[in-house]
């Protein structure tokens, strides 16, 4: 299990995160709703050691990883799928994923490299192509493959459907689903909450850098709360 305890980080003097505690399960989807602001990118960079926690900790089936370097968190088995997605766009779509990979060894590279191809057929099909000639939906399938070449346990998504055509949207986070069923488990941060909660299993809500909903998605869909702050006031009569 991926766990965060009592996350304190800060910007300065402005508290980002405030206490958050939450966690990933293999096989389960967590999903993080929250406004702009809330500190949920800030909680997954905090994780991969991309950004300095004031205090708290962050355990990967029971070793501490708090504060490490992001090297030695991806090694521990957990890999980022950034916001934006962030191709390297000259590079062939091959070349991004043994990128990916760079912290295992060639056998172990090949290994997964194939499997990655198998997930995701038509990234093998282009994989000579340029990064940067793939739709958002397919660089999205790069960005999750990436992630996947270091063999990790538990993959953070950061607004996987951000920027897609919504009729992109629903394949996108289906994907994040079958990620987990592999036996991953993926902590999702999404804007879209109705499309989110399709595929999670657990729902953490964070405003102003605190925890305020923990639970699965039937107590999240029956919490007059949630729906009212991310599913709009139409969501109460349903």
């Amino acid at each position: 299990m991926l766990e965060i305890d009592e996350l304190h980080v800060s910007y300065g003097k402005v508290r980002a995160v405030r206490g958050v505690s939450l966690a990933a399960r293999p096989g389960r989807v967590t999903l993080v709703l929250g406004a702009n602001g809330a500190g949920k990118t800030t909680t997954l960079r905090a994780v991969m050691g991309l950004q300095s926690v004031d205090s708290g900790r962050v355990r990967v089936d029971g070793t501490d990883i708090t504060g490490k370097d992001t090297h030695k968190v991806v090694r521990a088995g957990v890999s980022l799928v950034p916001e934006g997605r962030r191709v390297f766009a000259p590079l062939t779509v091959e070349e991004n994923l043994l990128l990916g990979g760079y912290s295992t060894s060639a056998t172990d590279r090949a290994d997964t490299l194939q499997k990655v191809y198998g997930m995701f057929p038509i990234l093998s099909d282009r994989r000579d192509g340029a990064a940067g000639l793939l739709s958002g939906g397919e660089q999205q399938m790069l960005a999750f493959g990436r992630a996947l070449m270091s063999r990790s346990k538990y993959v953070l998504m950061d607004e996987p459907s951000m920027g897609l055509a919504p009729s992109v949207v629903q394949t996108v986070l289906m994907t994040a689903r079958e990620i987990a069923d592999s036996g991953i488990g993926v902590l999702m941060v999404e804007q879209n909450a109705e499309a989110g909660l399709q595929v999670a299993d657990e729902v953490v809500a964070i405003s102003q850098g605190e925890v305020g909903f923990t639970g699965d998605v039937a107590a999240a869909r029956a919490d007059r709360a949630i729906l009212r702050a991310f599913l709009g006031e139409s969501a109460l009569s349903n």
